[in-house]
């Protein structure tokens, strides 16, 4: 059987790579007692993937995991197994049970949302509200937001207008455009929300929220320091009839809270 995992992952658990965020869930499996599947061949792995991983110092709300497994019990009782097994600072947010036929997440990846904040000790102009919103309000219009890209193999300019889905500096707001209610975040406190924005995602087009920031810093006159900024995920999606699923939700079959699997 297949499963789909949404984890957070915060605070010093921002600073792991993929490879070992890849290690840190296999040895949690077997922590847990539970038993995944494996490759075969010479060199057998477990069967997991993940989807569009974090860069190196990002946190988020919405990572997702797919995995197969040997066996299972109910969604609940595998979210507090791995939990307890688990430290605070990555932690299991909703266990599903998938289709067998369910295709790789990052196969089916859309859209993704976040949040990009000023760190206290920044001396960034968004920390004015009013400075920010007048500036967003005029940015968004434009019919082109061009940004230099720059990839493995070349340098571009790039309009990216129309991967930017929603962009919005109030939560609630956001949430409205969005239809998703975050709760309470797994970011520090400290840090000042400045912008929330969905931006189109996967192997097709993916846009980096660096990006937007880059942008609209340069559209405001504002000098562009990756490091004065936080930037934290808060969901992932899947496209259905047009229509953008959230990962969690797209090809499940039952989820935390559930009774058993069928």
């Amino acid at each position: 059987m297949k499963a789909r995992i949404k984890f957070s992952k915060t605070g010093s658990m921002r600073f792991t790579g993929h490879l070992d965020v890849m290690r840190y869930f296999q040895k949690a499996f077997l922590r847990a007692g539970i038993k995944t599947g494996y490759s075969r061949g010479f060199s057998p792995h477990p069967l997991m993937s993940f989807t569009s991983p974090l860069g190196i110092g990002l946190g988020s709300d919405a990572e997702y995991i797919d995995v197969t497994l040997e066996e299972a019990d109910t969604p609940s009782v595998m979210t507090d197994r791995l939990n307890v097994v688990m430290n605070d600072e990555i932690r299991v947010k909703l266990f599903s049970f998938i289709k067998d036929t369910a295709k790789p997440s990052m196969s089916v990846l859309a859209a993704c949302d976040y949040l990009i904040a000023v760190k206290p000790e920044s001396t960034s102009q968004f920390t004015d509200r009013e400075f920010t919103k007048k500036n967003l309000d005029t940015f968004i219009v434009q019919d082109k937001i061009e940004i230099l890209k720059k990839t493995k193999k070349s340098e571009k300019i790039t309009d990216i207008r129309e991967n930017i889905c929603y962009i919005s500096d109030n939560m609630a707001d956001f949430q409205k455009m969005t239809g998703q209610n975050y709760g309470k975040l797994c970011i520090n406190e400290t840090y000042l929300p400045v912008l929330y924005c969905q931006l189109a995602a996967g192997s097709v087009v993916n846009i980096k929220p660096e990006l937007v920031l880059e942008a609209f810093c340069n559209y405001s006159g504002t000098e562009y320091n990756p490091f004065a900024y936080q930037i934290h995920r808060l969901e992932m999606y899947a496209k259905a009839d047009k229509k953008l699923i959230p990962m969690s939700d797209y090809d499940a079959v039952l989820q935390t809270g559930g009774e058993s699997y069928a």
